[in-house]
């Protein structure tokens, strides 16, 4: 089984600042992001992370996260590209905020309850963080993903063996490390939404 595995949400961009459903769509960072991918590739070249020598490292192939994972030292052929780590599909919902949302249909809408309109399903999604665990824990050694905060908080639940609308429970901020391992033989989080490196 995999020691653990390491989240990196990417790096601050124009929609996440705003809070609009960014999936397919291929926002860059801003500056502010930048910064905080190199911040972050700093902390984890020092004690106790020590560069996370010998982990298999994947990105998502959006150029937030690929840059985040370059920008934090982990490109040049380091880190491999994987569709699986792509946002959740929002369809209909794509660059709308929640309020957005909301004013169109259910006043108590959430994506972790009700799902989006022509894009992926709750199931989906969840069937393809569990293809993400599975890949993590096929071997004894360290895995660190750059991807996006939907699913990541979806890893995280199927990390635990929890329904996809647990994600509900873990807030992502952008830049932030979070790291799923082992207690007890049980799947656990070790820690959740670091953002230490920015303080």
């Amino acid at each position: 089984m995999a020691a653990r595995i390491l989240l990196v949400r990417h790096g601050q961009t124009e929609w996440s600042t705003t809070g609009q459903h960014t999936g397919r769509t291929d926002v860059p960072l801003l500056d502010e992001g930048r910064r905080a991918a190199e911040l972050l590739g700093e902390r984890l070249r020092r004690a106790p992370w020590n560069g996370v020598p010998g982990a298999e490292v994947r990105t998502s192939p959006l150029s937030r996260a690929r840059e985040t994972c370059e920008l934090a030292g982990f490109g040049g052929g380091r880190a491999q590209e994987w569709d699986a780590l792509r946002e959740w599909d929002y369809g209909a919902y794509e660059g709308l905020t929640s309020e957005q949302i909301r004013e169109r249909g259910s006043a108590d809408w959430t994506i972790w309850r009700d799902g989006v309109v022509d894009g992926e399903t709750r199931r989906a999604i969840g069937e393809r963080a569990d293809g993400i665990v599975e890949w993590a824990r096929s071997a004894d050694r360290d895995v660190l993903v750059f991807a996006h905060g939907h699913v990541l908080r979806v890893l995280g639940a199927r990390w635990l063996g929890h329904d996809v609308s647990f994600g509900a429970c873990l807030q992502l901020s952008p830049a932030a490390l979070s790291v799923l391992g082992w207690a007890y033989g049980k799947p656990a989080i070790d820690r959740w939404n670091d953002t230490g490196h920015l303080d």
